[in-house]
């Protein structure tokens, strides 16, 4: 069997999807096994309510204002390994909302803040952190906002 040439225009609409940015899978649905996988988890439709009005409060809580990147990725790890031995199940992580300067000219002045609000929901899809969480989702505004993040400790074995 003769293997046929690719056509220019079978290799540009090639190129055009190859470029195209791989978008990243925001939620999976758990077999109800723990999975060592790192991926992001959802909270079931029940949990996510409950969350939003507030009705359900956190065991404990960890605030990394102030930390540096390294620093609160290590607290945050051993925070959730520490409620995980406790058998706590709903725990508030603070990251703060984060300031940036409004004006370019005093940038230089203020560091950005925001970055352990970006970096924790990141942290928390990794491996070491997916084998001891369940999910994460938004804190209520009576426990932070947008500046805190609820999450779901998994049941130890």
């Amino acid at each position: 069997m003769k293997k046929r040439k690719t056509t220019d225009d079978e290799k540009a609409l090639f190129r055009a999807v190859a470029e195209q940015p791989i978008k990243p899978v925001l939620a999976r649905k758990n077999a109800g096994k723990a999975s060592t996988k790192a991926e992001a988890v959802e909270l079931d439709g029940n949990t996510a309510a409950r969350l939003k009005k507030g009705a359900q409060s956190p065991e404990a809580k960890l605030d990394l204002h102030g930390l540096t990147e390294s620093s609160a990725h290590g607290a945050l790890l051993s925070f959730l390994e520490r409620a995980q031995r406790q058998g706590l199940r709903l725990v508030l992580v603070v990251t703060g909302k984060g300031n940036k300067a409004k004006d370019e000219s005093a940038a230089w002045m203020m560091r950005d803040t925001g970055v352990l609000k970006e970096m924790v929901p990141r942290w928390l899809r990794e491996k070491d952190f997916v084998r001891l969480t369940s999910g994460h989702g938004a804190a209520h505004r009576k426990h932070g906002g947008d500046g805190a993040l609820y999450v779901y400790v998994r049941k130890s074995r």
